[in-house]
């Protein structure tokens, strides 16, 4: 059975599919293409995409510090419409791989419908739960996620799986948004900050130890700065962080 929270989550990012806006009521103003430039894309990243796939959504930019090698087969958890899936499979070539996994049926939709129009024959993109992954035991080489282990409600499940998939030596790269202070109450109850990415947010340390209860080691911060966007609750100025995780399995 699917928890309320999660339906509210797969509802909203599919209405942002539809509607190509963003998840969070406050940044919306803000143009897509600036916004996901603000997060460490560049111009020229962006424009080697299909635009469809640049919805202003994310913390980061996973792919520009994982190091994808030739040939290799990539995992993107909560690969949205596709923006780091396609700069992967630009990295990883037509003898490399990338799958990506996304829990709303629009967002599976407008991704491939990109693939199919650019010709991105690399990529594979598969309707399902990070938290149940579509994927093979030990079958990928790298798994990066961006801004989307945050929503999930068990996030050391989502960990876990990722660990499952992973081949031994494998790595993982993850932009994702932590807490460094206590978060108020009707916040962490709020359906709508749970989409925006930040009710459901771990504290810091807890968030690491959650990756090596899944089994990782050499797990390290690559880097980290203060999350912020327009019209943020007062409250949690300061809180809220933006960090780079690596592990290796």
């Amino acid at each position: 059975m699917v928890s309320e929270v999660k339906a509210f989550v797969k509802k909203r990012y599919s209405e942002i599919a539809e509607t190509e806006g963003c998840c969070c009521g406050s940044s919306c103003s803000i143009d897509a293409i600036n916004q996901t430039k603000n997060i460490g894309y560049t111009e020229e990243e962006l424009e080697s995409i299909p635009k469809s796939a640049v919805l202003g959504l994310g913390c980061g930019n996973p792919t520009a510090i994982v190091g994808l090698k030739e040939g290799e087969t990539v995992l993107d958890l909560g690969s949205g419409a596709g923006i780091d899936a396609f700069l992967a499979a630009k990295k990883v070539g037509k003898n490399g791989k990338v799958i990506g996994v996304d829990l709303t049926e629009p967002m599976i939709m407008k991704a491939k419908e990109a693939a199919k129009k650019n010709g991105y024959n690399n990529v594979d993109f598969r309707l399902g739960d990070i938290e149940n992954l579509p994927v093979d035991d030990a079958s990928v080489d790298v798994v990066i996620s961006n801004c989307v282990v945050n929503l999930t409600e068990d996030k050391e499940k989502a960990f876990r799986e990722a660990y499952r998939v992973l081949k031994k030596g494998g790595r993982m790269l993850i932009s994702d948004i932590v807490t460094d202070g206590n978060i108020p109450d009707d916040i962490r109850k709020s359906y709508l900050a749970w989409a925006g990415c930040i009710a459901g947010a771990l504290e810091k340390n807890e968030y690491l130890e959650s990756i090596r209860k899944a089994g990782f080691r050499t797990v390290e911060i690559a880097s980290e700065n203060q999350y912020s966007e327009p019209g943020i609750d007062k409250r949690i100025v300061g809180k809220i962080i933006s960090v780079k995780v690596k592990a290796v399995k």
